[in-house]
């Protein structure tokens, strides 16, 4: 028997795949830009908080990073209720989002950080700045630069990712795909239409964090 390839119930259903993009892409990026807040905090606390700040936060990455993200998605959607919180589907999808992508970026960050000359920092103390203005304006930023490419994969993972949601019943692409599948039986052509436009967002990520690079992060050559 041949199976016959046919998108047209597909492609009927394109304003809920649109919509699902839609949400794929604002779940993302509040999940990036919190994550991101949260990550530059746990850099700081880890690289010069005390010691207990620094075990907590080594414990959380390290707890973060050796469990599957869709165990951390349950246990905040299914297990939270049991501590009386209860979340809606779309919250503990960004909750989860943001504890996972917040390990991963904290060492990244760290790396960089780490990796700042420490005279440049001493210089920084000489001229009298506060340790938060050493922080923002002679680590951060350098730090950044060195570790863009680093972050920008990882945040192309975290929108990867968030199509894991699904199972939670979250709003966003493959949520959507699944409720197109499940009227139409069309398994392929759905999954093979979201895969595409999984590649579409990916890219449309990539161009976005290179104009960032270039509005932001390059040094201009001097000529």
């Amino acid at each position: 028997m041949t199976y016959q390839f046919d998108f047209t119930d597909v492609f009927s259903a394109w304003p809920e795949l649109a919509w699902g993009a839609l949400h794929t892409l604002v779940l993302s990026g509040l999940a990036m830009a919190i994550g991101m807040v949260v990550a530059i905090a746990g850099a700081l606390g880890k690289t010069s908080g005390p010691k207990p700040v620094r075990i907590a936060i080594d414990a959380y990455i390290e707890l973060i990073r050796n469990t599957p993200f869709l165990i951390q998605i349950f246990m905040i959607f299914f297990g939270l209720p049991s501590l009386g919180i209860r979340l809606s589907s779309n919250t503990a999808a960004l909750i989860a989002l943001v504890v996972n992508v917040s390990a991963y970026a904290i060492e990244i960050i760290r790396a960089g950080i780490e990796n700042i000359d420490k005279g440049q920092i001493e210089a920084g103390r000489a001229l009298g700045l506060k340790p938060l203005q050493i922080f923002r304006l002679i680590v951060l930023k350098p730090a950044i630069q060195a570790i863009y490419p680093s972050l920008t994969s990882q945040f192309i993972l975290l929108m990867l990712n968030s199509s894991v949601c699904s199972v939670i019943a979250a709003t966003e692409l493959t949520a959507a795909a699944g409720d197109i599948q499940s009227r139409t039986f069309r398994s392929f052509e759905v999954y093979f239409t979201i895969t595409c436009m999984y590649f579409i967002l990916s890219l449309i990520f990539w161009q976005a964090f290179g104009a960032i690079d270039r509005k932001f992060l390059r040094t201009p050559v001097k000529r």
